[in-house]
């Protein structure tokens, strides 16, 4: 976790030598922050249920699969996104095209250290509204916060609003599409546009958020580069006040940061946890995004802005480790060089961006 900031500004006065001078004044309180992590697609394929099951004996145990990230993960608020949608207790699971995963993975990504999970996402429509409905049932029972969808329209006008070290946070979460589902109210969830997002944060300001985060399911999947809509969309959002960080999923490849006008974006944190049919190479590795917000004069802003590489070894066993915290290896250092690369690739490196 990142240390809170306790810098103080000025210089102590020397003791004075006047009888009448009084007690030094105290030095003024550390300045209130907090520390955010973030990861990539949480997309559950039938060989992590499988994996899972031989860890947990027969019943899925995700923890193995995940326990690598665990330092990666912890801060004062971490986020994480949930692609897939969840079956209750006891029902069928599904894998591509139309997801349904163990409901296990949620405590799993609980005990890892997630606080919250985004939930709009392009298979958020995959098993129809029941699905929905499962999910955030399923979400609800293990205690883990959500937004992006929704059962009905007072949850979707309800901003979701976290405590990280006593500062109050907003999510919102945004998706381009459902794979051609047409939803049967445009409740169920959020579709993508910059307008929708700069309002549904301003819903959250309204509602006590003192700083707001943007999750959006957005890209060209397999593409490294952020698109121009992409481009276009964030740099709009940003632009207004209540919008404080875009954090980027979908596109199962690390993407670029960039810092507009003051403000983060990550693209892309390419899979926090998968395993396509056909693995590429890239659609196994991802970030973990770590921010520290500080409340200065003008307001809160992003102080250090920081990412740990993330690789799935597909094993056997399979596993996702921090490349930051392994010895080395031939693919993770082909993983690591190359997720620092294509971070870097918008100037980030040279604004002081670390790992």
């Amino acid at each position: 976790m990142l240390s809170a900031c306790t810098a103080v500004a000025g210089t102590p006065l020397a003791a004075s030598t006047s009888a009448d001078a009084g007690p030094a004044a105290p030095p003024p309180p550390p300045a209130r922050s907090f520390t955010l992590a973030a990861g990539g697609d949480i997309l559950i394929h039938p060989a992590l249920e499988e994996q899972a099951r031989a860890d947990g004996g027969g019943t899925p145990d995700f923890h193995p699969l995940l326990e690598g990230l665990r330092p990666a993960v912890e801060a004062d608020l971490s986020i994480c996104h949930l692609e897939t949608p969840l079956s209750a207790p006891g029902e069928a699971t599904f894998g591509y095209p139309a997801f349904s995963a163990p409901p296990e993975v949620v405590k799993a990504l609980l005990d890892l250290g997630y606080d919250s999970c985004s939930t709009a996402s392009n298979h958020t429509m995959d098993r129809d509204v029941r699905g929905v409905r499962t999910t955030l049932n399923v979400l609800d029972a293990a205690g883990m916060k959500h937004t992006g969808s929704a059962r009905t329209p007072e949850e979707a006008a309800t901003p979701l609003v976290l405590d990280a070290n006593g500062v109050k946070v907003g999510q919102v979460a945004f998706t381009f599409g459902f794979n051609g589902i047409p939803l049967p109210e445009p409740w169920i969830s959020n579709q993508l546009d910059p307008q929708r997002v700069i309002d549904a944060a301003r819903a959250a300001k309204a509602a006590g958020a003192e700083v707001v985060v943007a999750s959006l399911h957005w890209g060209t999947e397999y593409e490294a580069n952020p698109n121009d809509e992409q481009r276009s969309m964030a740099a709009k959002i940003l632009a207004d006040p209540a919008v404080d960080l875009i954090i980027g999923t979908h596109v199962h490849t690390v993407q670029p940061m960039e810092q507009i006008n003051g403000k983060w974006v990550v693209y892309g944190m390419g899979n926090e946890v998968a395993k396509h049919e056909e693995p590429r190479g890239t659609t196994e590795e991802g970030l973990i995004a770590r921010f520290k917000f500080v409340q200065g004069p003008q307001g809160w802003h992003v102080e250090e802005a920081k990412y740990l590489p993330t690789l799935v070894e597909l094993g056997p066993p399979i596993r996702a480790v921090d490349l930051t915290s392994v010895p080395p290896t031939p693919r993770r250092t082909e993983a690591l060089a190359r997720t620092d690369e294509i971070v870097g690739r918008l100037g980030a490196a040279a604004r002081g961006l670390g790992r």
